[in-house]
C-alpha cells in the first residue's frame, strides 16, 4: 500500500498501487514533497512536478501526463516503464528529465521540450521541440536519431559514449559534441556546432550562415559514408589549435579557417564555379591533398612532407608555403599568388597554369609547356629568389617569352625540348641548357655567373666583363658547330680575358682559322673541326688552354726580369727584341738562335679558382733544382715547361710547396714570350726551359719591336717542338720526388703543412627531374640499388667529386672533376630488366666523360644525366648501378684545410 514517509510518497503495487498526483501534493491529507514509484507501483492521470523530485524505480511505471517545471525533476531508473499505455512528459524551463539506460519506453510515450532539460542514457522516444527551446543531453550509451529542434534557444549536448545522427539545427540552436559522436547533421543559418576534445563529427552539412567550431582534441570528418565524396560547407568552419578536419568541400560562399596548430587533411575549396575559401593561418598543419577547384581559393598554409596542394582550373591559391617534401601542383587554368617554394618544396606549374609573385627560397619550381603561346605555364617577372637560392626547371615544350633574372645560388635548368628566351645570370647563378634544349633570345652571363649549354642550343650568350669564365659548351668533343652566337668576348689573354670551356675537347695540337671576323674554326689533333660563332673573334684572337678536365695547350711565358742567356751574357726577357741572338741547347751543343717574335700579356689572378687554374705564378727558389739552378728565384707561369732528361715538363706538375710553389702574393703581372726560328731549348735564370711555340695563339699577345718575320703559324707539339712534351706520371713523379727530397734537405721541412681529410665514400644518390633526391635502397660493394618513383624518365647521378691532381699529387696530369666510374647499369622491373647504355655511347648525355679505351667504365663529373629510355612504360623499378671506381675525395675545400705543426 502506498504511504508517505519523511515527506516522500512511496507508491507500491499493493491494492493496485495507483497514484494520481503531482509534486508537491497530498496523499489522503498527508503532504508530500517527492514521489518514489516502487516496483509494481503505477502513476496515472495528470500531474505537475513543480519542485522536488519524482523517481520511478525498477518495475514502476508512469502512464500519466506529467509536466516538470522549474525546480522539478523526474527520473526513470533502470527497469522502469515509461508510457505504460500512453503518457506525455512536458519539460518546462528549469525542469529536468533523466532517462536511465535500462528504462523501458512504450510507443505511446511522448516528450515535449519547452525550455527544460532531458538527460538520457538511451533513446527516449519522440521529442517535440518548442520555440521555448531546452536542452537535450545525450549521455553515454544513448543513441539518438532525427532530432529537429525549431528555431530558438535549443541546445543538444552529446557526451562521451553518446551518439546522435540525422539532426537538423535551426537558427538559435546549438550542438556541443563533448566527447561523443554525431553524424549527418545539417547546420542551418544562425545555428552553431562545437566539437570539443574527444568529440567526432561526421558528414556535417553547413548551410550559409551556419557555423562549426572544432576545438582542441575534436575532429570533423567530412567524407562520405563510404569514405568517398565530400560534405559541403557553405557557412563557416573554424578549426582551433589541436583540432582536426578531414575532407569536406567549402562551397557556396563558405569559409573554412584552420588556425595555428589546427590540422586539415584532404580539404577542398570550391567546386564547378561555386565559390569557397579555405584559410590557413600561420602555424596551421596541412596533411594529405588540399584541392582548390573551380571557384575555390586556398589562402596561406605550409605544406610539409607528404602534403600537397592541387590548384585546378578556375581555382586559386595565395600565400602558401611549400617545403620539406611538400608539393603544389598548378593545373591548366589554375593560378597561384605569392606562393613560396622553401627548401625541399616543389611547385609544379602545368601547361596552361600560372603563378604570380612566386618566391623561390631554396625549393624547386617546375614549369611545363604545352606547345605554343598561352599553353605554356605562365610565370610573371615578379618571381623572386632569396639568398637560399633554389632550382627552376623549364620542362619539355616550355617557351614563355620573358626574361629570367638568375641570382646567386639559383640553378635554372632548360631541359630537352624546352626553350628559354632571355636571362640575366648574376654572380653565383647557374643556367644549364640540356641537349636539345634551346635559347631563343639572349642569355647574359655576368662575371661570376655560369652557363652550361650544348652545341645545338642556338640563341646568343653575352659575356660581361673582360675575365668572364662562366660559359661551358658540351657536345663538341668530336667536333661540330656551336649554333649559339657568343658576344662580349674580350680580354688580352688567360687570366685577363673571357674564357669558354669546351667540355671534353683536348687543347693539345689544336690550330685555328678565321673564316670571318666573327667566326673561328678549331682543328683538333684528331683532325675534327669545331666552329664557333664569336662576335669580333678575329680581332680578339682565340686560343685553347687546359680547362682542368682533360687536354692542354701550354702557353710558354716568362715573368718580367727573367734573365735569358745570350752570346753576350744574360738579358732581361722584357728587353729582348726581334733579331736579337739568344743561346739554345741541343744534345749538349750550344748554338745561337735568332729571335723572330716577342710578345707579352698582362694577367690578373682569379683567386676564386684552384691555385693551378687561378693564374698565380710559380716561384722556383734559387738552387731548387741543383746548385746554381736556377741561380736566382725564378718566376714563370704554371704552364711554362722546364727541360729534364730530353723532355719538357709543365712547371705546375713539379710544385711541392717548399722550393717550388704558387706565389699567392702576386695577383697581377706581365709575362713574356720569346720565339726563335725553330722551337728551342733555351736558358732562363740558369734553368733550361723552352722558347715560344706558336700553335695559333700569337694574336692574343701584344707584339714587341718594329719588324716581325712572316711565317706559317700552324705549329704543333708533335711536329715542331724541340723536345717532346711529357706529362706521364711514370716520368714526372720521380722528378717531383727528387726535387721534393732536395727541398727538404736544403730548405728544411715547412713550418706548417696542410693536411686534408679524405673519404672513399662517393655519397652517390639520384636526383629526379622534379628535384626529388633518391638515396640507395641497398649497397653491396660497388653495386648500388635505387627505388625509382613511378614514371621516372630521367635521373641525375650525383656524387662527391675529386680532381686526381688534388688527391694524388701535381705530378698527375688529370685536373678533371671526377665523380664515379660507372660500368653496367640495369633497370629491374617485376617483369624483367633492361640494360641502360646511354653512358656507353659515343654521344653521351651531359655530365659524362669520354670512354677510356682501356676501361669499360665511364667517369661522371659528379652530376651526370642518365636517360632511362623506355623505362617510363613501367610503373616502378629498381635502378642498379655498378661503380667500378670512386674516390678518394677531399672532405673540405682549400680554405678549410687543417693546418698542423711539424717538427
Amino acid at each position: 500500500m502506498s504511504y508517505v514517509s519523511g515527506g516522500i510518497l512511496y507508491v507500491d503495487g499493493v491494492n493496485g498501487g495507483v497514484y494520481d498526483a503531482g509534486v508537491p501534493g497530498n496523499f489522503y491529507g498527508t503532504p508530500q514533497s517527492g514521489v518514489v514509484v516502487l516496483s509494481g507501483g503505477h502513476l496515472a492521470g495528470s500531474g505537475t512536478i513543480s519542485s522536488g523530485k519524482m523517481v520511478v524505480n525498477s518495475g514502476g511505471s508512469v502512464d500519466e501526463n506529467i509536466t516538470v517545471s522549474s525546480g522539478g525533476s523526474l527520473e526513470f531508473e533502470n527497469g522502469s516503464i515509461i508510457g505504460y499505455s500512453s503518457a506525455t512528459l512536458t519539460l518546462l524551463s528549469g525542469g529536468t528529465l533523466i532517462v536511465d539506460a535500462g528504462s523501458q519506453r512504450y510507443t505511446g510515450a511522448n516528450y515535449i521540450l519547452s525550455g527544460g532539460t532531458i538527460s538520457t542514457y538511451k533513446g527516449p522516444g519522440t521529442i517535440t521541440w518548442t520555440s521555448a527551446g531546452g536542452n537535450l543531453v545525450v549521455e553515454s550509451g544513448a543513441v539518438l536519431q532525427s532530432q529537429n529542434p525549431v528555431s530558438g534557444p535549443s541546445t543538444i549536448i552529446v557526451k562521451s559514449g553518446g551518439e546522435l545522427s540525422s539532426a537538423t539545427l535551426q537558427s538559435g540552436n546549438a550542438l556541443a559534441v563533448s566527447g561523443g559522436s554525431v553524424a549527418d547533421i545539417t547546420v542551418n543559418s544562425g545555428a552553431t556546432e562545437t566539437v570539443f576534445s574527444g568529440g567526432v563529427a561526421s558528414r556535417q552539412t553547413i548551410q550559409p550562415g551556419g557555423s562549426v567550431v572544432v576545438d582542441s582534441g575534436g575532429a570533423l570528418i567530412q567524407k562520405g559514408a563510404n569514405g568517398s565524396g565530400n560534405l559541403a560547407n557553405s557557412g563557416s568552419i573554424v578549426v582551433s589549435n589541436g583540432g582536426v578536419i578531414s575532407g569536406g568541400a567549402t562551397v557556396g560562399g563558405g569559409v573554412t579557417t584552420v588556425l595555428n596548430g589546427g590540422t586539415a587533411k584532404d580539404v577542398v575549396a570550391g567546386n564547378a564555379g561555386s565559390v569557397g575559401t579555405v584559410v590557413f593561418s600561420s602555424g596551421a598543419i596541412l596533411q594529405g591533398t588540399t584541392v582548390a577547384r573551380s571557384g575555390g581559393t586556398v589562402s596561406g598554409g605550409d605544406l610539409a612532407s607528404g602534403a600537397s596542394l592541387q590548384v585546378q582550373s578556375g581555382g586559386m591559391a595565395s600565400g602558401t608555403v611549400v617545403d620539406n617534401g611538400g608539393v603544389i601542383d598548378v593545373q591548366a587554368g589554375g593560378q597561384t599568388y605569392y606562393t613560396t617554394a622553401g627548401s625541399g618544396g616543389v611547385i609544379n606549374v602545368d601547361s596552361g597554369g600560372s603563378t604570380w609573385y612566386t618566391v623561390v627560397d631554396g625549393g624547386t619550381l617546375n614549369l611545363s609547356g604545352g606547345g605554343t603561346g598561352t599553353n605554356d605555364a605562365f610565370v610573371t617577372n615578379s618571381t623572386t629568389f632569396t639568398s637560399n637560392g633554389g632550382t627552376v626547371n623549364l620542362q619539355s615544350g616550355y617557351s614563355e617569352n620573358r626574361t629570367w633574372n638568375v641570382p646567386a645560388s639559383v640553378n635554372l635548368n632548360v631541359t630537352s625540348g624546352a626553350a628559354i628566351t632571355n636571362a640575366v645570370i648574376s654572380s653565383g647563378g647557374v643556367v644549364n641548357v640540356a641537349s636539345q634544349g634551346a635559347i631563343s633570345g639572349t642569355v647574359t652571363v655576368q662575371n661570376g655567373g655560369s652557363a652550361t649549354i650544348w652545341n645545338n642550343a642556338g640563341g646568343t650568350i653575352d659575356l660581361q666583363s673582360d675575365d668572364n669564365a662562366g660559359l661551358t659548351v658540351s657536345g663538341l668533343a668530336s667536333g661540330g658547330t656551336l649554333t649559339t652566337v657568343i658576344t662580349g668576348f674580350s680580354g688580352v689573354g688567360p687570366g685577363n680575358s673571357d674564357s669558354i670551356d669546351l667540355a671534353g675537347v683536348s687543347a693539345a695540337g689544336a690550330s685555328y682559322a678565321y673564316p670571318s671576323d666573327d667566326q673561328v674554326v678549331i682543328t683538333l689533333a684528331s683532325g675534327a673541326n669545331i666552329t664557333l660563332n664569336i662576335a669580333g673573334v678575329k680581332n680578339t684572337g682565340f686560343v685553347l688552354v687546359d680547362d682542368g678536365h682533360g687536354g692542354a695547350n701550354a702557353e710558354v711565358c716568362f715573368l718580367a726580369d727573367s734573365l735569358i742567356s745570350t752570346p753576350s751574357g744574360t738579358v732581361a726577357v722584357q728587353d729582348i727584341q726581334i733579331g736579337d741572338k739568344i743561346l739554345s741547347y741541343t744534345n749538349g751543343v750550344v748554338a745561337e738562335q735568332t729571335v723572330v717574335w716577342t710578345g707579352h700579356k698582362k694577367t690578373t689572378v682569379r683567386s676564386g679558382l684552384s691555385d693551378d687554374m687561378a693564374g698565380y705564378p710559380v716561384r722556383i727558389l734559387k738552387d731548387a733544382v741543383a746548385d746554381g739552378v736556377p741561380f736566382k728565384d725564378m718566376l714563370i707561369t704554371p704552364e711554362h715547361c722546364l727541360f729534364f732528361d730530353g723532355r719538357f715538363v709543365p712547371a705546375r706538375m713539379l710544385v711541392n710547396g717548399i722550393s717550388i710553389f704558387y706565389d699567392r702574393s702576386i695577383t697581377a703581372y706581365d709575362y713574356y714570350h720569346v720565339e726563335t726560328h725553330h722551337h728551342a731549348v733555351i736558358c732562363a735564370d740558369g734553368m733550361l726551359t723552352e722558347s715560344y711555340l706558336d700553335t695559333g695563339n700569337r694574336k692574343t699577345f701584344r707584339q714587341e719591336g718594329l719588324v716581325v718575320a712572316l711565317r706559317n703559324t700552324g705549329s704543333t707539339w708533335e711536329d715542331d717542338a724541340a723536345a717532346p712534351l711529357c706529362v706521364e706520371r711514370s716520368f714526372v713523379e720521380p722528378l717531383f720526388r727528387n726535387l721534393e727530397l732536395r727541398s727538404q734537405e736544403i730548405f728544411g721541412a715547412p713550418v706548417c703543412e696542410e693536411t686534408v681529410a679524405t673519404t672513399s665514400d662517393p655519397d652517390v644518390r639520384l636526383v629526379t627531374e622534379a628535384g626529388a633526391v633518391v638515396r640507395p635502397l641497398r649497397q653491396d660493394g660497388g653495386v648500388y640499388s635505387f627505388m625509382l618513383p613511378p614514371g621516372t624518365a630521367q635521373v641525375r647521378i650525383v656524387s662527391r667529386t675529386n680532381r686526381p691532381v688534388d688527391v694524388i699529387g701535381p705530378f698527375v696530369d688529370d685536373r678533371r672533376e671526377l665523380g664515379v666510374a660507372v660500368g653496367e647499369i640495369n633497370l629491374v622491373f617485376a617483369s624483367g630488366k633492361q640494360n641502360i647504355v646511354a653512358h656507353l655511347r659515343t654521344e653521351k648525355p651531359e655530365g659524362w666523360y669520354a670512354t677510356d679505351a682501356n676501361n669499360a667504365a665511364v667517369w661522371t663529373n659528379g652530376n651526370a644525366v642518365l636517360p632511362l629510355e623506355e623505362a617510363t612504360k613501367n610503373p616502378m623499378g629498381i635502378l642498379v648501378l655498378t661503380l667500378c671506381a670512386a674516390g678518394p675525395y677531399l672532405l673540405t675545400d682549400h680554405d678549410e684545410k687543417e693546418i698542423s705543426l711539424v717538427g
